[in-house]
């Protein structure tokens, strides 16, 4: 039997019966697990909300979640259609900040997002002084993968960015900010933890846990930058998993990560950090700020005129 996958397109009258309430059910169901944990946590009758997704689902013509006894698990289907609708709930979120009357007769609102930690460093100061001389105006902050910035700041949900790397739109403005020490984190008793610094070469043979969520995949792309040869290369694991957990792992000492120095505010038992260099000294990384060039918000304006005051660019030659 010859089994074709085909495409199924939603008729317009399909499309126009999805209302939010299918989003905000199907979302609330993956971030539980279960429909009950999810219908407690949202202050919905449990048959409404597992009704709201199989409503969900016929109108797809779709199965996004696999049920059981263990609770539900995502299908492949399920993991993109509940990204597409967190952007969506989003974007619903950003009308309607737009149609507020108290946003206009107060002082303003700024989204912020980020991918760094905040436990130190210069974005924590940056948020600091920005509220203390602007405290009427409302700061929003969003901690995401650096994909969901982008298309964030590209569909306006965000008014800037912060992070490392270059921003692939052209219409977007940058101004370049801090840079930031990259540290190895190594579990206590570990042979690097009596050393005052650890070189990249010194990572050979360890074990290196990364997270699949940013920054990881900078650091294993300048981790290769640093050790071009394969041999030279410590053995790199990634784990779906935030920076807290993958701290977790090495102070069970499971292997070695990377952070950078404001990551190392927030204390946590077991751990060691040691700064990381290679020939020519300490090993950084730099961090920008992005926004569209057709944001008018005045809120952002006295945002970059603060980043501008306390992270000039250079001299020019």
């Amino acid at each position: 039997m010859n089994h074709r996958k085909t495409t199924r397109t939603l008729r317009p009258t399909q499309a126009a019966r999805i209302e939010l309430h299918h989003l905000r059910s199907a979302i609330a169901a993956a971030d539980h697990g279960s429909f009950r944990a999810a219908a407690e946590s949202t202050a919905v009758r449990h048959s409404a909300l597992s009704r709201s997704v199989k409503s969900f689902e016929h109108l797809l013509g779709a199965t996004l979640f696999i049920r059981s006894s263990a609770g539900l698990r995502a299908t492949s289907t399920g993991r993109n259609v509940l990204r597409i609708a967190k952007l969506i709930l989003e974007q619903v979120e950003v009308l309607a900040t737009m149609g507020d009357p108290s946003a206009e007769a107060g002082g303003g609102k700024l989204s912020i997002g980020f991918y760094t930690s905040m436990s130190a460093g210069n974005l924590r100061a940056s948020l600091l002084e920005f509220k203390r001389r602007f405290p009427e105006i409302e700061l929003a902050t969003a901690e995401r993968s650096r994909t969901r910035l982008i298309h964030a700041l590209r569909t306006g949900t965000l008014d800037a960015i912060i992070m490392t790397g270059a921003i692939p739109f052209p219409a977007d403005e940058k101004l370049s900010l801090w840079s930031e020490r990259i540290l190895v984190s190594v579990p206590e008793g570990h042979r690097l933890a009596d050393r005052e610094a650890v070189f990249w070469t010194d990572l050979r043979d360890e074990t290196l846990i990364l997270s699949h969520y940013d920054p990881g995949a900078e650091f294993e792309d300048l981790l290769i930058s640093k050790l071009v040869s394969l041999e030279h290369r410590p053995r790199i694991e990634r784990h779906d998993v935030s920076r807290g957990i993958i701290k977790s792992l090495v102070s069970m000492g499971l292997g070695l990560s990377l952070v950078t120095e404001s990551d190392v505010g927030a204390k946590f038992a077991g751990l060691i950090y040691r700064e990381l260099r290679d020939g020519s000294g300490p090993s950084r990384i730099g961090f920008s700020a992005s926004w569209r060039r057709d944001n008018e918000n005045i809120a952002l304006k006295h945002f970059l005129a603060l980043l501008t005051e306390r992270y000039p660019p250079p001299a020019p030659d």
